[in-house]
C-alpha cells in the first residue's frame, strides 16, 4: 500500500462513518437496535456494506451510501409494517419464551430454545441471582437476549412483564 492508497482509505473510512451517522440520525436509533431477527440481519448487512466500501479498491462512497440507505430504509419500513400488522408480526418475529418461572427451570423450554442449563446459569450469575427461589422469571427474548426478573424480597411480578411471552406449558 502506498501513501496515496492509505490516504484514500482513511478518507473512505471518515466519509462512510460520517454518512452512516447522518443516516442513523435520519432513520433513528432503532437502526442498530436488536429488536427483532430482521433488525439483527440488517445490522449485519450494514456491517458488511461498510467493510466492502472501506476495503474496495474503487472507494465508491456513493454506491455505499445508496446501499446503506436502502438497507436502513427497508428495515424502517419493514419494522413499521410489522408493528401495524399482526399477521406480519406473527410471521416475522419470534415470540419470547419463558424458560424459568418462580425458581423452577422449564427444561422442555430450554430444549425448545436450544439453550443449555449452563448458559441459563451463566445468565443468572450475570444478573447477580444468589438463589433460584429469588427468580420470578427468565425470558428468552425474541432478540436472543435473556432477561432475568428477580428479587429477594419475595415481591410479586407485575403481569404486564409477561405480555407477549409464551407462557404455555408452565
Amino acid at each position: 500500500m502506498n501513501l496515496e492508497d492509505a490516504i484514500w482509505l482513511i478518507l473512505s473510512v471518515l466519509g462512510i462513518f460520517s454518512i452512516i451517522t447522518v443516516i442513523t440520525r435520519i432513520f433513528g436509533l432503532r437502526t442498530f437496535a436488536k429488536m427483532s431477527s430482521f433488525d439483527f440481519a440488517s445490522t449485519i448487512a450494514v456491517g458488511s456494506v461498510l467493510a466492502s466500501i472501506i476495503l474496495n479498491d474503487d472507494y465508491s462512497l456513493m454506491k455505499g451510501t445508496i446501499a446503506l440507505t436502502t438497507i436502513i430504509a427497508f428495515q424502517t419500513f419493514f419494522s413499521f409494517l410489522v408493528r401495524k400488522n399482526d399477521t406480519l408480526k406473527k410471521l416475522f418475529t419470534n415470540k419470547p419464551q419463558l424458560i424459568m418461572h418462580n425458581g423452577k427451570i422449564l427444561y422442555h423450554k430450554l430444549k425448545r430454545c436450544n439453550i443449555g442449563e449452563d448458559d441459563l446459569i451463566a445468565k443468572l450469575r450475570e444478573a447477580n441471582v444468589h438463589n433460584f427461589d429469588d427468580v420470578r422469571a427468565v425470558i428468552f427474548e425474541s432478540t436472543g437476549d435473556i432477561s432475568v426478573i428477580h428479587n429477594s424480597e419475595d415481591l410479586d411480578m407485575a403481569e404486564v412483564m409477561l405480555t407477549d411471552v409464551d407462557t404455555s406449558d408452565i
